[in-house]
């Protein structure tokens, strides 16, 4: 069975990979916030903005979760660069 989730890029990011969302089609093992960053980050270049170390903030389904949290069929998975206010 195929899982599906929608993901969605914000601010700097989706400028960097240039498109500002896609549903996307999880392969085997890619069950986590974090598998799925790593897996995003392995298609190339412009892709790098989303790769482990940088400073990327993720949300499931509109709630903060760190790279370990699980993926399930249907979640809306949001990328995004910490956000700072003055």
């Amino acid at each position: 069975m195929t899982t599906n989730v929608k993901i969605l890029y914000f601010a700097s990011l989706r400028e960097a990979v240039g498109q500002s969302g896609e549903e996307f089609a999880l392969p085997e093992g890619v069950g986590s916030v974090g598998a799925l960053r790593a897996h995003l980050a392995a298609r190339g270049e412009a892709w790098q903005a989303l790769a482990a170390g940088r400073n990327v903030r993720a949300a499931v389904n509109q709630r903060m979760v760190g790279a370990d949290a699980p993926l399930a069929a249907g979640d809306e998975v949001a990328f995004f660069p910490p956000v700072t206010g003055g």
